[in-house]
């Protein structure tokens, strides 16, 4: 304990990191104000009894956790930082298809900046649209007695386009936050955001499992077992994920004058999971496409059936289309992060090879077929985990319970944590301090 003790005074003793650490937290408690703050014309009084617990057990709940309750507030930042996740894969998905932007992301810091451009322009494209989704959700929810959450006489053109245009602020607001903590902070900004909204979400978990117990509903051993069980489940998912195959490289013997340069033998770690989180949180955001499109349509008997029947966040047929879209999206996020091609080339250039592999297309194809392989169970892991909620909903277990303990926001919570870590370790390392362990490395995971 007091070497943790010293570790966290040695973090304040390093002024850029303490700078660092200051303007993150002061960025992150601007995000939890703007979800406390009500948008103009709605009753919040109303609002408080009603939208929670229409949305507790569906897939706007979910969402709801995501944006740490700004939507069940009917907040400013009601969206979240969910409309720039969606952009950044619609870019990155036109970047395989299109030559266009496949270009811009070989082109260095310059096609960067293009890209991160053409993500805004989307981010403000798919907030308007959730927005007037929203809006829709807004004047057609009734509290009991039928009163509107939003009077009637505040209905109108006005409320409607105030309400995209507040909405739509609120994402960019955040996108830029998101982009000066990755700058300025310490952490992936637009992680972190996700991550702190997920944490304010824990007092409401721990809240209604305790008031099952107190009710007779639950017993109090029963939830604690189940705590610690989704605890191990989600530890055991790190550490298999974490796990990596090592690639022997062998580095030919070259005499330069009087230097000899190679004659060692390397390796090429390639992780079970290259993608991280990455892919729950990008089939996430594309899962709740089709309740946002089904909002616009409160009063079609197909339309609510297929919401609560079909694409509601306990049935099956969602949690089989989420596990598979979280599988195809690890394979995507590991070829966008990881290029067998590229890592066989800069191998021939340095007179390296695999022993018994041929230099060149021969290598790219042996680390690309190994890679396919061990990316599988990763991929697996992480949609089982992701659909366990869903499991233990079906299973009894209330809603806000099930969310948060359920894996994926754990999983999130652990992969941002580690990342953030790992950058705090970097700075303390950089300065000669001693880091969180002995060893000093942290093995963060890539959000």
């Amino acid at each position: 304990m007091s070497k943790l003790t010293e570790t966290f005074t040695n973090i304040f003793k390093i002024q850029e990191l303490r700078d660092r650490l200051l303007f993150t937290a002061a960025l992150l408690i601007i995000v939890r104000i703007g979800s406390h703050v009500t948008l103009p014309g709605v009753d919040a009084v109303l609002l408080a009894d009603t939208i929670k617990k229409s949305s507790e057990n569906t897939l706007f709940g979910l969402y709801d956790l995501f944006v740490g309750g700004a939507f069940s507030n009917a907040a400013i930042f009601a969206l979240g930082i969910m409309p720039y996740i969606s952009s950044s894969i619609v870019i990155q998905l036109l970047g395989a298809v299109i030559p266009y932007f496949a270009k811009l992301q070989k082109e260095g810091e310059d096609g960067r900046k293009k890209i991160t451009q053409y993500t805004r322009y989307g981010t403000v494209l798919i907030s308007m649209l959730q927005a007037s989704g929203v809006v829709v959700k807004l004047t057609h929810t009734t509290a009991a007695g039928g009163l509107p959450i939003v009077p009637m006489e505040v209905q109108g053109f006005w409320f409607t386009f105030s309400t995209m245009i507040i909405l739509t602020s609120g994402t960019i607001f955040m996108m830029w936050l998101g982009e000066q903590i990755t700058e300025r902070g310490i952490g992936n900004g637009i992680s972190l955001i996700i991550f702190i909204g997920i944490i304010a979400r824990f007092p409401h978990a721990i809240l209604d499992g305790w008031q099952l117990v107190m009710g007779g509903s639950r017993n109090l051993i029963v939830e604690l077992v189940i705590f610690v069980a989704m605890g191990f489940i989600v530890a055991g998912v790190v550490l298999v994920t974490q796990g990596t195959r090592r690639i022997p490289v062998q580095y030919a013997k070259r005499v330069v004058g009087r230097k000899v340069y190679g004659g060692v033998t390397q390796y090429i770690p390639l992780r079970v999971n290259t993608a991280g989180v990455m892919p729950i949180i990008f089939a996430q955001a594309i899962m709740f496409v089709p309740q946002i499109v089904f909002s616009f349509f409160p009063e079609s008997e197909f339309m609510n059936e297929l919401s609560t029947d079909w694409f509601s966040y306990t049935s099956w047929t969602y949690s089989i289309v989420y596990a598979l879209m979280i599988i195809f999206f690890t394979y995507f996020y590991t070829a966008i992060a990881f290029n067998p091609k590229d890592v066989a080339d800069n191998m021939k250039k340095q007179g390296g090879f695999i022993p018994g592999i041929r230099p060149g297309a021969h290598t790219a194809e042996f680390v690309d077929n190994i890679l396919t392989k061990i990316t599988l169970p990763g991929s697996i892991f992480l949609a089982f985990v992701a659909i366990l909620p869903t499991i233990l909903m079906r299973a009894g277990i209330t809603p806000g319970f099930a969310s948060f303990f359920g894996g994926t926001s754990l999983l999130i919570i652990v992969g941002v944590a580690l990342d953030t870590l790992q950058q705090v370790e970097s700075h303390l390392l950089m300065r000669h301090y001693d880091g969180f362990m002995k060893s000093g490395k942290i093995r963060g995971r890539r959000m």
